[in-house]
């Protein structure tokens, strides 16, 4: 693997992670609403279960248009994504194939072909099937999504904390020791929850800024206003349970990813009882101590006590930077030297030596890749402030969500409470403060509805920026650097289909986006 250093193309990673980025940035502007409309129109197609009442049947098939427009868009650039593994990052794929690869299959045989079954069930099978046996198509289809996300985040969950495998020192290779151990990791069950839930308030913003262009439009009113209620309620229990897995995810990223988590706040020194901050220069006391520990006096360390070493109160020792890079360069010796050594035949106690001193630096392997303790901060502006444009961006949607909810359902007192709020801060006029009709918002609510989609979008990929980012510089946490795990390859090939990538998915989001107004435009077809 040293020999194979010496010959990668500087420029050549920079521009596999460049692509990489880009693909995975497209991709999850597709992902993110195939998850929430598979709720709403799920929810739309019950309600017709449940009262035969055509209108529901109806609204159900008009989001089950937009929903099957960008599902396709979302499984194109999926299949280019995994295949960037083998082409880009083969080292990677070699590296650790035996286990990042079993979730992927499973996710391609099992998730995959569920959604492409149910969902042709689903947009042929009416008045051909059962309405029962429609209904539970309509929710497989999403369910075949959700768990399709479960196995990529599983994956990608594995990459933040690797466990249940063990290094092969004659195959070269981490293997798999422990399916469940990866498949139902602590980090992996709340990355998935996370994530999915997040996708969910995509779902309803989209719906309620459609919905909002049609009272707008003083058209499809009945459709609109019934879209909202569910999108409401869908919004705000997505939104409240981001906040919730967000809280589990960051302390476990305050538990296996400290780095993560200092750059994330801006934090050089650590110590007790740790403020979080809102923007520079302005914090929340104790806030941070209890984000990561749930104890207001709780230890966190920042950037420099990470690159120094430090102690906690209770004791544990973690050892600087620059003694890991000299373990890891160790454990890369003594794996030389074992493998030179069998391939001359040497005795057992020979091989026993070298595997001793490999096993006992084993876990500080990656760090024995890494020239200056410096790599390993990640790019801390990048962390601090994409991880405030989601948390604000999630406290607004609570809010919004909330307002939504009282209105549309026409709560006594409570709604009417919330009207009169609104009138005195100026938000809708003081005539309508009694007014508990939700078509009678001011105009401007309608586009501030239509605005919160991109925002909703910034706030989610926001997310990813500070999942990816924030481990930077490994593939692996701790175990494969970036520039170990890339393929042997010349970077202007990659660089070329960069910009042909560029093109093609700029391409079909214009033409998604293009497809779905015209739908919107043309509306729901009422039988």
């Amino acid at each position: 693997m040293n020999d194979l250093l010496l010959n990668i193309d500087a420029g050549f990673i920079n521009w596999a992670r460049a692509q990489f980025a880009l693909t995975a940035i497209y991709h999850w502007l597709f992902v993110p609403l195939t998850l929430g409309l598979a709720v709403i129109m799920g929810i739309a197609e019950t309600c017709y279960y449940r009262t035969k009442d055509t209108f529901w049947r109806d609204t159900a098939k008009f989001w089950q248009k937009l929903f099957g427009i960008n599902f396709a868009m979302g499984v194109a650039t999926g299949i280019i994504l995994e295949f960037e593994f083998g082409t880009n990052w083969s080292n990677y794929s070699w590296f650790v194939g035996d286990i990042f690869g079993a979730p992927l299959a499973i996710e391609g045989i099992v998730a995959f072909f569920m959604e492409s079954t149910f969902v042709a069930v689903m947009y042929f099978g009416w008045n051909k099937v059962s309405k029962g046996f429609h209904l539970a198509s309509t929710w497989l289809t999403g369910l075949g999504a959700t768990i399709s996300a479960w196995w990529i985040l599983v994956a990608n969950a594995w990459m933040q904390h690797p466990i249940g495998c063990a290094f092969n020192p004659d195959t070269m290779r981490n293997e798999m020791v422990d399916f469940l151990a990866v498949a139902l990791s602590p980090f992996a069950v709340g990355k998935f929850f996370h994530t999915v839930i997040s996708a969910w308030i995509i779902g309803a913003v989209f719906v309620v800024a459609v919905s909002s262009w049609y009272l707008w439009k003083k058209r499809e009113l009945k459709l609109a206003k019934e879209s909202i209620k569910i999108a409401a309620v869908v919004g705000l229990i997505a939104s409240l349970g981001a906040a919730f897995t967000g809280h589990i995810s960051g302390q476990q990223v305050a538990q296996y990813q400290p780095m993560k988590m200092a750059a994330i706040e801006g934090l050089h020194d650590g110590g007790t009882a740790q403020g979080l901050a809102l923007v520079p220069g302005v914090e929340v006391p104790y806030a941070l101590s209890i984000m990561a520990t749930n104890d207001p006096q709780g230890y966190v360390p920042g950037i420099n006590d990470i690159l120094n070493g430090y102690t906690t109160p209770e004791g544990k020792t973690e050892p600087s930077v620059e003694e890991k890079i000299q373990r890891g360069k160790e454990a890369i010796t003594a794996l030389a030297a074992y493998r030179k050594a069998k391939k001359e035949g040497a005795s057992e106690t020979t091989l026993k030596t070298y595997l001793t001193t490999l096993n006992a630096n084993m876990q500080y392997m990656g760090y024995g890749y890494v020239k200056d303790q410096k790599d390993v901060v990640p790019p801390v502006a990048v962390n601090f402030w994409a991880f405030r444009v989601m948390v604000g961006a999630g406290c607004l949607f609570i809010l919004y969500f909330l307002i939504m909810t009282l209105i549309s359902f026409r709560i006594p007192y409570l709604t009417i409470i919330t009207r009169r709020l609104l009138a005195t801060f100026g938000i809708i006029p003081e005539t309508e403060a009694d007014s508990q009709d939700i078509a009678g918002l001011p105009a401007w609510h309608y586009w501030f509805a239509i605005l919160l989609v991109p925002l909703a979008y910034i706030a989610s990929e926001s997310g990813w920026l500070v999942a990816e980012f924030g481990r930077q510089p490994w593939t692996i946490q701790d175990m494969l650097p970036t520039w170990v795990a890339v393929s042997d390859i010349n970077g202007n090939a990659v660089a070329l289909t960069f910009f042909i990538f560029l093109f093609l998915f700029t391409l079909m989001l214009a033409v998604e986006i293009n497809i779905l107004l015209k739908q919107i435009k043309k509306g729901p077809e009422y039988s």
